[in-house]
């Protein structure tokens, strides 16, 4: 998946991109014959005066023909963020596609009739 990555208020490193990228490759299994249209990961730190320290948020846009599908997740380590959004969009994933052949198959029931 050709993935934009965008960083707010931290360095986008060669090291943080590849680990964005290979996280983010490891959904490709589950689109399928899903045709991405954009995706976009934006990472950022989100303010820098928290008490108990730095705050991370990953949000990920995925831009399907006639849907779109956004997770975003916060953590207190950039890496789990990213994780985390990757694990959550796996879950979006599979509920899009089963919503999908549902639809599917309920029109093909319709059809029929």
């Amino acid at each position: 998946m050709q993935l934009n990555i965008k960083a707010t208020n931290l360095e986008l490193t060669d090291n943080l991109r590849a680990y964005a990228q290979q996280k983010m490759d490891m959904l490709d299994k589950y689109l399928g014959k899903l045709k991405v249209i954009n995706a976009h990961l934006e990472i950022s730190k989100t303010t820098n005066h928290h008490l108990k320290g730095e705050i991370y948020c990953a949000e990920v846009n995925l831009d399907l023909p006639g849907d779109f599908l956004r997770v975003e997740k916060t953590e207190k380590s950039l890496f789990k963020a990213i994780d985390k959004v990757k694990d959550h969009l796996e879950v979006v994933i599979k509920k899009y596609k089963e919503k999908k052949i549902d639809r599917k198959k309920h029109k093909q029931k319709l059809s029929a009739l």
